[in-house]
């Protein structure tokens, strides 16, 4: 399993919720969250802390001024001998205080509601900045990662949950600085009750208490939930887009598949809506009963205010600015636990993206590394190597040793599983042994300098990316720092010989290539795979490596190949991997693998003179096509 990686295993129920202490603990990635927000824009950032605070305040100050607009129409209306017009009011200067308060509690509505969506519209721009920013760190970082990771299910599962992330958790933002404000908000709410009957505050949160503790309970059991169901998501995302894709569709047509895969997916489907179902509605219920304990707290704080005022204590100015400051601040308390459990569980999936974050590369360069050497002098060495994939009992190759000369055109010959590709990956350090070492002009491969020693290699598999791009950034991705040289490009294609398939294109070189995309010309397999060599002549590198890449290739076309490949090598160190002796025969010497061993090496005429595996399969390729 990679560093970091979550469980894999389902449940077969609803997990148990994280602890509270692992939820509180979580917390801890608030500053780190708070400090990707301030990076993203630090303007953005401050203007939305500035206005959120002049917001804070804006309820109060309104509810004070209503309360001494009430205050000031009780007292006018308790005056002997009042005007009896509209126009004799005004006259007599009793309405000029109600006015100027009544002016002051408009203008506070009007700039609550500028404040309100200039806020909106800054946390708007600020999330669609940082879920862009945070997409490209995860992407920067992801390309760091070894390959191992990748092909790892249970990395997989931390790289989905990472992804969803980036733009999952852009709300907290917005939650984050809204409690800020709220808490601005209750402080002066507080201080308000505080000043008339300090005891109120008590019942507040004696009756807001439970609300609390249900509402982190069942945020952490949410949690727990889309945690560990992530791989049946996944499933759920393949089998969603394996039923209604370009890539996928002759074959689903022609087997018949839509009806199992539909079928899976509705299986899926309905078991995780029955387990979020199951949720749901336990929150549900116990939210409604914890709501109402909350109102019971209310009312009879509502009732105390009430008979105070009977009593004198209270004016009715005052009556609505403790009715109203207790309904406001359990509101905003209420949200407040809510949010700060809201927020625990959030955090929770912070984890996610910042553990992911926390991966770290076991291939990278050393500290003083060697350049690659330009040209390479001796070549390379394999030194009884040993490789054995991570979680497999078998090795892929084991006391592998042999030479790769500066200069050489090497071709690997082997069954399926004799360890050709994983030599191919050994030499790029995609992977390093676990037995052995690799030697490059006499130094150990991991001396080099990995970006140096990839940059010098041209690698092209058999499973090569058809990328849903021009023509020309196809092959530009061989070196896509050059990908304005069409020159270059251009050059490239016709040693691969895709010049002729793009030619035939509509658009020739900026043709969308793909069906993915409006406009996009799907290719033939073996145009594709011309465009994909292409890539390798395009990078001009010290070492070509070409894994099965005439596959999907006629006998003509593919001799052609091969020999603008001879041509071209010249003067470079060359591997092919082929199950077509007619191509590997123009090698200047072929290893013949087996087992994850060489097991006999030499020219075609040498190996088939020695009637041993090679002459084996030489023969039964050959009948094939008398």
């Amino acid at each position: 399993m990679p560093r970091g990686a979550g469980p894999a295993a389902l449940p077969s129920s609803t997990p148990p919720a994280r602890s509270f202490t692992e939820r509180i603990g979580a917390l801890r990635n608030l500053p780190a969250f708070v400090a990707m927000v301030w990076r993203t824009s630090r303007l953005l950032t401050l203007a939305s802390l500035i206005l959120r605070l002049f917001r804070a305040l804006v309820p109060i100050v309104t509810l004070y001024i209503g309360k001494l607009i009430i205050d000031e129409v009780v007292e006018l209306v308790q005056r002997p001998d009042n005007p009896v017009s509209l126009g004799d009011w005004v006259a007599s200067g009793l309405l000029d205080r109600l006015a100027l308060l009544l002016l002051a509690e408009f203008a506070l509505a009007v700039l609550a509601d500028i404040l309100g969506r200039v806020v909106s519209l800054i946390d708007s721009l600020l999330s669609e900045r940082l879920a862009n920013d945070s997409s490209v760190r995860l992407m920067e970082h992801a390309a760091t990662l070894d390959l191992e990771d990748f092909e790892d299910a249970a990395f997989q599962d931390q790289l989905e949950r990472a992804r969803r992330q980036t733009s999952g958790r852009m709300a907290l933002m917005s939650q984050l600085f809204g409690q800020a404000q709220d808490i601005v908000t209750v402080v002066s709410f507080a201080a308000g009750l505080i000043w008339y009957a300090p005891w109120l505050i008590v019942l507040l949160l004696v009756a807001l208490v439970p609300a609390f503790l249900g509402e982190a309970h069942f945020n952490a059991q949410s949690y727990s939930l889309a945690f560990f169901r992530t791989p049946e998501r996944r499933e759920l995302d393949y089998l969603r887009q394996t039923a209604a894709s370009v890539e996928t569709a002759k074959e689903v047509k022609i087997f018949g598949l839509n009806a199992f895969l539909i079928e899976r997916y509705r299986r899926l489907a309905t078991d995780l809506y029955a387990a979020n179902r199951r949720l749901a509605v336990r929150r549900a219920g116990w939210g409604g009963v914890f709501t109402a304990i909350g109102t019971v707290g209310y009312y009879l704080a509502y009732a105390y205010i009430a008979w105070r005022t009977l009593q004198g204590a209270f004016s009715i100015g005052d009556l609505t600015f403790l009715a109203g400051s207790f309904r406001r601040l359990r509101t905003l308390l209420e949200g407040l636990l809510s949010g700060f459990s809201t927020t625990a569980s959030q955090a929770l999936y912070l984890d996610d993206l910042f553990s992911f974050f926390d991966v770290e590369p076991e291939i990278r360069s050393p500290d003083n590394p060697l350049p690659f050497p330009r040209p390479i002098k001796e070549g390379f060495v394999f030194e009884d190597v040993g490789f054995r994939y991570p979680g497999a009992e078998r090795w892929a190759v084991r006391n592998l040793s042999f030479t790769l000369q500066a200069r050489e055109v090497l071709a690997l010959v082997g069954e399926n599983g004799a360890g050709k590709t994983t030599l191919v990956k050994l030499l790029a350090r995609l992977y390093d042994p676990d037995e052995g070492r690799i030697l490059l002009d006499g130094r150990d491969l991991r001396d080099y300098d990995l970006e140096g020693l990839r940059g010098s290699m041209s690698v092209i598999f058999q499973d090569f990316v058809r990328y849903n791009l021009t023509a020309s950034e196809n092959i530009a991705v061989g070196r896509i720092e050059a990908r304005d040289d069409r020159a270059r490009i251009t050059a490239a294609a016709g040693r691969s010989l895709a010049d002729d398939v793009i030619a035939k294109l509509p658009g020739g070189y900026e043709q969308m290539v793909g069906k993915r995309f409006r406009n996009g010309v799907e290719l033939s397999g073996g145009e594709w795979q011309k465009i994909a060599i292409a890539r390798a002549y395009m990078r001009d590198a010290e070492v070509l490596i070409l894994d099965e890449p005439t596959a999907a290739l006629d006998a003509r076309s593919e001799f052609e190949v091969f020999q603008r490949f001879k041509e071209l090598s010249e003067g470079k160190t060359a591997v092919i991997i082929s199950h077509r002796f007619s191509s590997v025969r123009m090698a200047d010497r072929i290893l013949v693998l087996a087992d994850g061993k060489v097991e006999a090496e030499g020219t075609h005429d040498d190996l088939v003179a020695q009637s041993g595996r090679y002459a084996e399969l030489f023969e039964l390729q050959a009948a094939g096509y008398r």
